[in-house]
C-alpha cells in the first residue's frame, strides 16, 4: 500500500532501508500533492506511471543551489514504488561527490518510499534543499523533449527556481534525511492529509484503513525523530484528514520542527 500525502551498492543501514522500501512497495501510505501541469512520459517499462521522480546532474553559476555550490542533483516528480532505485544509481555515478539534492515534488507520491529516499540521503552525508529545476537546453522545448535531455542523468546546465508546486508533505519527508537542510528564500510549505492506497488491490477495508494510517504514522514519526525533525509534523498533516484540504505552513514553523537547519 502506499502511504500517499500531498509519500548501487548500500550498505549498513542503507540496505535495511531498501528491505522496508521493498516489504512495503505494494502497501503504503499516500499523499494527494499538487498535479502538474503537463504529464511527462513514463520512464520505466510498460506500466510504469506518468511523472516518476527522475534524478539527474545539473549545473549552474556559483551559488545557483546555496553558498559555494554549483552542482546538484535535481529531483523532481512523483514519488513512486522505485524511486530509491534510480536515487542510488545517480549516486552511485558520482565517484565519491557529495552533490546536494534539490527536490522538486507533485502529486500522489509514496511517502514509504520519501522516507526511504530520506535515508538514503543521510547515509550518504547529503545536503538537501526544494527548488524547481530549471534546464537552459530545455528553453522553448515542449515537456517530452525536456524529458529526454533530463533521463540520461546529465549533467546539464540550469539554475534552481522556487518550486512550484510548492514544497509538500512529500518534500518534507525527502528533505528531512538531508544532513544540512533549507528552504530557498520565497519558498512556501503546503501540506494535505494522507490516505492509503494499494495499488494491487484497491479497495481496502475501513477497518484495515485505519489500522494502517496508524501503523504508517508511527512509522513517520521514528523517521522523523532519527532525522531529527518534531514528530509534531505528523500531527498537523493528520489534523487535515483525507479530504483533500490544504494549509500553508508558516515559515516559522521551519524552525521551530527542525525543518531547516542553522546556516
Amino acid at each position: 500500500m502506499d502511504d500517499r500525502r500531498e509519500y548501487g551498492k548500500p550498505t549498513g543501514r542503507g540496505m535495511s532501508s531498501i528491505r522496508t522500501i521493498i516489504a512495503s512497495c505494494v502497501l503504503a501510505l499516500a499523499a494527494s500533492g499538487a498535479a502538474q501541469a503537463q504529464q511527462r512520459p513514463p520512464i520505466g517499462v510498460f506500466g510504469s506511471p506518468p511523472n516518476a521522480m527522475i534524478f539527474y546532474v545539473a549545473h549552474g553559476a556559483a551559488g545557483a543551489c546555496g553558498p559555494g555550490c554549483s552542482d546538484w542533483i535535481a529531483a523532481e516528480g512523483t514519488v513512486q514504488w522505485d524511486s530509491y532505485k534510480r536515487l542510488i544509481a545517480i549516486l552511485d555515478r558520482q565517484q565519491g561527490r557529495k552533490l546536494p539534492l534539490v527536490i522538486h515534488s507533485w502529486g500522489e507520491s509514496d511517502l514509504n518510499v520519501a522516507t526511504s529516499l530520506g535515508r538514503i540521503l543521510r547515509d550518504r552525508g547529503l545536503d538537501a534543499t526544494a527548488g524547481a529545476t530549471e534546464v537552459e537546453a530545455c528553453a522553448g522545448k515542449p515537456e517530452a523533449e525536456c524529458f529526454a535531455l533530463k533521463r540520461p542523468g546529465g549533467p546539464l546546465d540550469a539554475k534552481v527556481m522556487v518550486p512550484d508546486p510548492a514544497c509538500d508533505f512529500t518534500c518534507l519527508l525527502v528533505l528531512a534525511g538531508g544532513v544540512h537542510r533549507s528552504l530557498p528564500q520565497g519558498a512556501k510549505v503546503v501540506l494535505s492529509g494522507r490516505f492509503i492506497r494499494n495499488r494491487v488491490a484497491p479497495n481496502v477495508s475501513a477497518e484495515q484503513r485505519e489500522s494502517l494510517t496508524a501503523h504508517f504514522g508511527e512509522h513517520y514519526r521514528r523517521y522523523l525523530h532519527d532525522m531529527g525533525v518534531e514528530p509534531e509534523l505528523i500531527d498537523i498533516v493528520d489534523s487535515l484528514g483525507e479530504g483533500g484540504r490544504r494549509i500553508e505552513m508558516p515559515s516559522t514553523d521551519w524552525a521551530r520542527l527542525h525543518l531547516v537547519t542553522p546556516p
